[in-house]
């Protein structure tokens, strides 16, 4: 007889500053460093910005190089601007998401836009980095623009809702981006009154973002912005929502990361060696560079 996967424990939200955005960190925290392959979930909200505010603001301050990962982020509402030392420039709004494989070397500028900040418009986006196996970290840098009709979607059994497959597979789905490792992200939509039980993979690890409030999860309820990590006991997930409205889902995991891991700033390697390397071929324009447009910023 399979059995619940049991609820290991309960991260709630940890407020934190990134440039310009209001975020909210989950992940890593004080009981894990990483969920399979991920290292880093953050949640970002809306805030609002005057004008004159962001005629002061430096063209660029958002801009970060990256070493070592992949960054996903993906814009449930709201609208991002990306742009790269690689000469990449999308913006993307509801439903899409930004792939980037930094590997061994990138500088990238990604932000809310500013009719979002200054209007304060519902903003609602979840960003991950996702840490590279060691024989990929010196890859070539690759970037992926996905709007929300590129994300494969299949519709839940008994109409319960949709699943839409950002990163791995599902039932046959796959991703429409490249993965380095064995891992899946999904954004789960469940209906009023529904139920949706997905099997899991004993090896794996696997957590949960809570969108919404009042999720039915193994029998206990939670609410929007917890995180919520999974011992490897048990093989499916027990969601239900008991509530008269839709609510949505980030369920994440892969196959853990075995490698040493060694973060520093925006960079993940797996000893300091690598990331006193990162640092001196950034330092050394060997990353590239942003030329900005202020004309063109949105």
């Amino acid at each position: 007889m399979k059995m619940k996967k049991k609820v290991q424990f309960i991260i709630r939200n940890q407020p934190v500053r990134v440039d310009e955005e209001a975020a909210h960190r989950v992940l890593p925290n004080k009981n894990v460093q990483a969920i399979g392959p991920f290292v880093l979930l953050e949640y970002i909200l809306a805030y609002k910005e005057s004008s004159n505010e962001m005629q002061k603001a430096v063209v660029g301050k958002c801009s970060r190089p990256h070493r070592g990962i992949i960054t996903l982020t993906y814009i449930l509402s709201g609208e991002v601007e990306y742009i790269d030392s690689m000469g990449n420039h999308a913006k993307l709004s509801s439903g899409g998401a930004h792939w980037m494989k930094a590997g061994k070397g990138i500088v990238h500028y990604e932000a809310v836009s500013r009719e979002c900040r200054i209007n304060n418009t519902n903003v609602s986006i979840v960003r991950f980095w996702i840490n590279l196996p060691s024989k990929y970290k010196s890859g070539e840098p690759e970037y992926f623009s996905l709007q929300a009709n590129d994300i494969p979607k299949q519709i839940l059994a008994n109409d319960a809702g949709w699943i839409k497959i950002l990163s791995g597979e599902y039932d046959n789905m796959i991703a429409g981006v490249p993965c380095y490792s064995k891992e899946f992200l999904y954004h789960i939509h469940l209906e009023a009154g529904k139920q949706f039980s997905p099997i899991t993979d004993l090896a794996w690890e696997i957590a949960a973002f809570l969108l919404t409030n009042g999720t039915l999860i193994n029998d206990m309820v939670f609410d929007a912005g917890e995180f919520i990590g999974f011992s490897s006991e048990g093989e499916f997930i027990e969601i239900n929502n008991n509530s008269k409205t839709a609510m949505d889902i980030i369920l994440f995991g892969g196959e853990p990361y075995n490698e040493p891991i060694v973060a520093d700033g925006t960079f993940v390697m797996n000893t300091p060696h690598e990331i006193t390397q990162a640092y001196n071929d950034y330092y050394d324009g060997k990353y590239g560079y942003i030329l900005f447009d202020k004309k063109k910023l949105l």
